[in-house]
């Protein structure tokens, strides 16, 4: 779906979810910026038994100007609006947003789908913010932020708030606005320390006085109150400096889900990687190596776990994570080719970029894709590769020319991958960003080169040769690979890349 094709409606109603938080407002607002300038009759209203009440919130309704009104849901009369309503940040008929009747609803979130929706309805859980989804749909249909005092401010907090201080992003959409979009940093200032009160503050002590500790593996587990979720970051971090404690989750229960902060510590545990292990199936969660997080819908977790509560489920999880994975570290590892079949590259065109051709060398880059940043310096033989998902990776000069033969021909990122997110490099000292799509040659594998692999049936943390601080995460039926010139060489290829590109000697 696109902003476009709610054109045609008239009038529009825009509806954030009941006690609306930061995000909500941002999205919101940035929808009724958009259709309040196609002249549209645009309203933008929450509901819900009790009105906004957070001083950062009141604030940022106040200093950015966001015409919401408050709808009474005691007044039957209020309960209906004419033409299209737009739900943002919630589902229609979730039990978080007050049930308002409309000719016809859509549905803009980026949570786990709850309630089905039909063509009206665009639900992206992979993303940290509604605001972020917003931002792209204002994107997408050439729609300039900037043309609107405020509303860059509205969806950076939006972002900021709902990623507890941007600790927890993990999409590249996400990361792209925080970068990217222009906002007032004065008001941003002001709200952030405008965001706790008394009341959150005695939460959080009360709640480090429950810690729950596991002594084999190190981790603890607590249960807050329902409060600010930076709250839950606060007490995590606090948790971090307890010297036996290696990583934690800090979570709270509402009437929607279970909301949790994760943090590590210990290069073995990516934060990020665990809270999406915690959320899996269930919710949605990510974000750094050291600090995520992340949500679990209510709904979803009775189905799965109906007779479970959430302190025993969040206390079995984090020691079935524990048991779900070995670890490789490559410099040190010697492969049993033994039980390993060999395979070579298909002949499948594929992207490279020669860093220090549009770069000067020893210059700081960070490459941001699909799977996360890659932090890298730019050297006389450092190539860039971009596979046939959109994956990137690094090469040197030497393995590339033994690996790959170069191909007089023009790049096309559109025919040559299955993705749309197009990978960038971000000079560190300056922040300017260049697309890689724009600077990359095409080679084709030259067969020269096998590897042996198999398919793992337990998950494996590989550090690689290349990497000794981050790892490579392989899940069931994913492939751990080893190049048959270098046993040191080790790594792990998704399964649905593996069957594309690699095939048997």
């Amino acid at each position: 779906m696109r902003l476009k094709d709610l054109e045609g409606f008239n009038p529009i109603t825009i509806q954030c979810h009941n006690n609306p938080d930061a995000d909500a407002l941002g999205s919101g607002y940035g929808l009724y910026c958009y259709f309040k300038k196609l002249d549209k009759d645009v309203r933008l209203v929450y509901s819900g038994p009790s009105q906004i009440t957070k001083s950062n919130l009141k604030l940022m309704v106040e200093k950015l100007d966001i015409p919401i009104e408050y709808i009474d849901p005691s007044k039957e009369e209020n309960l209906k609006v004419d033409g299209l309503l737009i739900t943002t940040d919630c589902q229609y008929g979730a039990g978080n947003v007050t049930k308002l009747e409309a000719d016809v609803t859509s549905t803009i979130d980026h949570h786990q789908i709850e309630i089905e929706g039909d063509d009206l309805t665009y639900i992206y859980p992979g993303l940290g913010s509604c605001s972020t989804l917003v931002w792209k749909l204002l994107n997408d249909e050439g729609y300039k932020v900037t043309d609107e005092e405020g509303l860059g401010t509205a969806l950076y907090y939006g972002l900021y708030t709902d990623t507890n201080q941007f600790s927890e992003l993990y999409n590249p959409l996400d990361k792209d606005l925080r970068d990217g979009i222009e906002y007032n940093n004065s008001l941003i200032t002001l709200f952030k320390n405008s965001n706790i009160t008394l009341s959150e503050l005695e939460i959080a002590g009360i709640a480090m006085l429950r810690c729950g500790f596991n002594d084999e593996h190190e981790f603890a587990v607590i249960k807050s109150q329902p409060c600010d979720p930076n709250i839950l970051g606060l007490i995590s971090d606090f948790l971090l400096q307890v010297d036996q404690i290696k990583c934690c989750v800090v979570y709270y229960e509402n009437a929607d889900g279970y909301k949790l902060s994760v943090r590590s510590c210990i290069r073995e545990i990516n934060a990020g990687e665990l809270a999406a292990y915690l959320t899996e199936d269930i919710g949605s969660g990510g974000g750094h190596y050291e600090k995520a997080g992340g949500f679990i819908s209510k709904n979803l977790f009775k189905r799965k776990f109906d007779c479970i509560h959430g302190e025993a489920y969040f206390n079995n999880r984090m020691n079935e994570y524990f048991h779900s994975y070995d670890i490789i570290y490559a410099k040190d590892y010697e492969a049993d080719i033994a039980n390993m079949k060999m395979y070579k590259k298909k002949k499948l065109p594929l992207g490279y970029v020669n860093t220090w051709e549009i770069l000067p060398i020893g210059t700081p880059i960070m490459v941001r894709t699909l799977e996360g940043d890659i932090d890298l310096v730019v050297e006389e033989d450092l190539v860039i590769m971009i596979g046939i998902m959109g994956e990137v990776y690094p090469n040197r000069l030497d393995k590339f020319k033994r690996s790959y033969t170069q191909i007089d021909a023009e790049y096309s990122y559109n025919t040559m991958t299955e993705t749309e997110y197009i990978p960038t490099i971000k000079v560190k000292s300056t922040g300017v960003t260049l697309r890689l799509i724009d600077y990359a040659k095409v080679c084709m594998p030259s067969g020269s080169v096998k590897i042996f692999a198999k398919p793992i049936d337990k998950g494996v943390k590989v550090f690689t040769a290349w990497d000794k601080e981050k790892y490579m995460l392989g899940k069931p039926g994913d492939y751990l690979a080893v190049r048959t010139d270098d046993y040191h060489d080790v790594y792990i290829v998704e399964q649905e890349i593996f069957g594309k590109t690699y095939e048997e000697v």
